[in-house]
């Protein structure tokens, strides 16, 4: 018998959202103190170089020049981007300004003024002689003997490669029928949020910092602030009210919150720091480029006998999370499909002169999936298998474990890839599409598939904390750590503590992202908030919840087993005329005091697995090799959905998101210089809504996980990762030809035809 919920499962006013259709919602870069000055950065015009003198000077002696840093006057530690716990996979290689530059983009000098126009003046004052240095941007070349050290580590790695072996993989190939072996590519995507980084940073007369920024992670801020500028934690405190996204990019550290900091102390006043939209692509985060060699071995019937990868991630002049997202991506490539026996991968993250690459939604497994899912997709079609039933044959499922040891619960695979082939009709049309190509525009379907666990454990130990505070009128305060990113994060909370208290929506506030006020938790990241933060929330008020029903246990002369709370009241179970109101219940009788009823959690959390299957159809120009995606139904298996059309969203917008990586998205640098050619939404092409093909949403809650608040698992990341494979493997089944490296542009399927057309011509000579 399905679980009756009142609030989980519905979908009600987002808790922020008159805020943010009113315009009252307060962002970073809203916050306006008094004698606030504006700081900027002066950014490096070489990939390469060493810096030999910085001369602040002439821009100090500008009217309304403040403060002016460089390397000469900013604390000299080598940091991570992020402390403890979530450090773990992450390498020290930088510093707030160092005596060398490695991309162009790197901040060298900062300056704070009266106005952002001075500001920005100044910048053009500070005498910078730099010494050019060789650059290297391809990371096959930063590997080779001889080539400019980044860093000064071998062959440029970030760390020690990344391997996962088991079995014999040469015995393994030796047992297949046959044998595919291919490279696959993806671009520099980059996150491209709503709201620019942003922050202001203000000390008071005791020297507290207060620090308004957008970030993911404001414990880990107030962290690595407090480890770099040697400020204790309880000096410290970061306020996030509201997020205009961050896609995973904004869970470090950038350069400007310590400057900002810094101009902050050195001037006497507060300080106001603004990436520009160029700056964001300049001075930001985007996701790794990547190459995968796959090798798969399979038997005529089928069968995966063996799979041999080499991942290859550049990222860029710093390595940010280069070595996390190399090790998930190799983890989830061993993960989706079996390969039981014999199998060998290696990962590499390498420094290159680029771009500084980061986390950003699909860590690492955007680039996996894509790679896998369309040699799956080959294999299927070398083999005359149906695409989506080879893939039911060999996808994972209950019972199987994962490379990391946890185990998958059910077959939520399985369930969405049947049931997106049931909604497309998919069988009969492909058939259709493939008996109609006719004429210039062709059509084309494909699928893709991807699993993804939320939270990162076991490489980071996940844990979140929440506090509940129940008021005198019976209402309630829920404290938590979370960071809404404008994912309806916080509603979810809210929909949490309702449901498990028994409390109508509208009786829960929730405080969040003051890490002065609310209980520690580590940040939003890896589709982990509702899984791990839900989950303390849940806890909590089952603890406020216990108290309550001992209360109402002494008043209605019941045991507390017998008791339940529903709609604000509490009822003795098959006695609906016994029961009190919880506000009845706080506000005590008479002059007895009202008891304070905190309730509070610390929650640890291993894995949940969701799943999804995308199926897209697109249509191909022959003459200008434009590819149009003109429906996708996304079928996705989440445990439960705490609000439907928040689920919804998140999945319509990663999407969205996909469709752009896949078709039109490439951050790119002159491979020469290194300079950005397309730093800007000028010439940085994003799919609009009109761009937007109609998309049917399926939400399964088939697996719900039992480690998770009410089943409910993460789905943030997965919609972005199933998009892309489903996209090429249709522009295949359209044409008849492949493209392994994202985006798809017109350029590569019309050079695509054009050596299919010479191929073919070749064969018939």
């Amino acid at each position: 018998m399905a679980t009756e919920f009142t609030v989980v499962g519905q979908s009600p006013a987002r808790v922020d959202g008159i805020e943010k259709v009113t315009g009252a919602a307060r962002y970073a870069a809203d916050y306006a103190l008094s004698g606030m000055l504006y700081g900027r950065i002066k950014r490096s015009p070489h990939a390469h170089a060493r810096v030999v003198r910085v001369d602040p000077g002439p821009a100090l002696a500008l009217a309304g020049v403040k403060a002016v840093l460089s390397v000469d006057n900013v604390p000299r530690v080598k940091h991570k981007g992020a402390p403890p716990p979530r450090a773990g996979g992450l390498v020290a290689d930088q510093y707030i300004f160092d005596h060398k530059v490695r991309y162009v983009g790197d901040g060298v000098a900062a300056v704070a003024a009266i106005s952002e126009e001075i500001a920005e003046a100044a910048l053009d004052l500070i005498e910078i002689e730099y010494e050019v240095l060789p650059a290297v941007f391809d990371p096959a070349a930063a590997m080779q003997p001889g080539a400019p050290q980044i860093h000064e580590t071998e062959q440029n790695l970030v760390g020690p490669p990344f391997r996962l072996e088991r079995g014999d993989v040469a015995q393994g190939f030796a047992e297949a029928d046959r044998i595919f072996e291919n490279v696959y590519a993806t671009g520099r995507p980059v996150p491209c949020y709503m709201e620019p980084n942003a922050c202001v940073c203000h000390f008071d007369q005791s020297g507290k910092l207060t620090v308004w920024s957008s970030t993911q992670c404001a414990f880990m801020v107030r962290g690595i602030l407090s480890e770099v500028l040697a400020i204790p934690l309880h000096k410290i405190r970061v306020v996030v009210e509201h997020m205009g996204g961050g896609f995973g990019a904004k869970q470090d550290l950038y350069q400007h919150e310590f400057i900002c900091a810094l101009l902050a102390k050195k001037s006497g006043r507060p300080v106001k720091m603004e990436y520009t939209r160029q700056e964001t692509f300049l001075g930001g985060k985007t996701r790794h480029p990547v190459t995968v060699y796959l090798k798969q071995g399979v038997k005529n019937d089928g069968t995966l006998t063996a799979r041999e990868v080499l991942y290859t991630a550049n990222t860029g002049a710093y390595a940010s999370h280069g070595l996390g997202i190399t090790a998930v991506g190799c983890l989830d490539i061993a993960s989706l499909y079996r390969c039981e026996t014999h199998q060998k991968i290696e990962g590499r993250a390498v420094y290159t002169n680029s771009p500084v690459a980061g986390a950003f939604r699909g860590f690492g497994a955007v680039q996996a999936f894509f790679a896998l899912d369309c040699q799956m997709d080959e294999i299927a079609h070398a083999l005359g298998w149906d695409p989506v039933d080879f893939r039911i044959k060999n996808t994972v499922g209950d019972g199987d474990r994962s490379p990391s040891g946890h185990p998958v619960l059910g077959d939520g695979l399985v369930a969405c890839l049947r049931r997106g082939a049931a909604a497309t009709n998919w069988y009969e049309a492909r058939k259709k599409t493939a008996a109609q190509q006719a004429g210039v525009l062709r059509r084309g379907w494909g699928v893709g598939t991807e699993m993804h666990s939320s939270g990162a454990y076991p490489d980071i130990k996940e844990v979140s904390n929440a506090l509940l505070k129940m008021n005198e009128d019976g209402t309630v305060n829920l404290f938590t750590g979370i960071a809404d990113l404008g994912t309806g994060a916080q509603t979810a909370m809210v929909q949490i503590a309702a449901e498990e208290l028994g409390l109508p929506f509208e009786d829960i506030q929730i405080i969040s992202g003051d890490t002065e006020v609310t209980p520690f938790d580590i940040g939003a990241y890896g589709s982990r908030t509702t899984y791990v933060g839900g989950g303390a929330v849940k806890k909590a008020a089952a603890d406020l919840k216990e108290q309550l029903l001992q209360l109402a246990a002494e008043k209605l002369e019941a045991a507390v087993a017998d008791l339940e709370i529903r709609a604000g009241h509490v009822f003795v179970k098959g006695v609906p005329a016994s029961r009190t109101s919880v506000k009845a219940l706080i506000q005590g009788e008479g002059s007895t005091p009202a008891p304070s009823l905190i309730g509070q959690a610390s929650h640890e959390a291993k894995v949940a697995y969701s799943f999804a299957a995308h199926f897209a159809e697109v249509e191909v120009d022959l003459e200008t090799g434009q590819v149009a995606v003109k429906q996708v139904v996304a079928v996705h298996e989440v445990g439960k959905a705490i609000n439907p059309i928040g689920v919804e969203g998140q999945i319509e917008g990663g999407i969205q998101q996909g469709i752009g990586h896949s078709l039109t998205e490439d951050y790119l640098i002159d491979p020469r210089t290194g300079r950005s050619l397309n730093a800007g939404f000028v010439d940085y092409k994003m799919p609009l809504a009109l761009d937007m093909p109609p998309i049917k949403t399926i939400i399964l809650e088939e697996y719900p996980d039992p480690t998770a608040p009410f089943g409910a698992k993460g789905v943030g990341e997965d919609p972005i990762m199933a998009i892309g494979p489903a996209i090429a493997n249709a522009v295949f089944d359209a044409i008849g030809v492949r493209i392994r490296d994202l985006p798809i542009t017109p350029e590569k399927v019309l050079q695509a035809l054009k050596e299919k057309a010479r191929a073919k011509s070749g064969e018939s000579r």
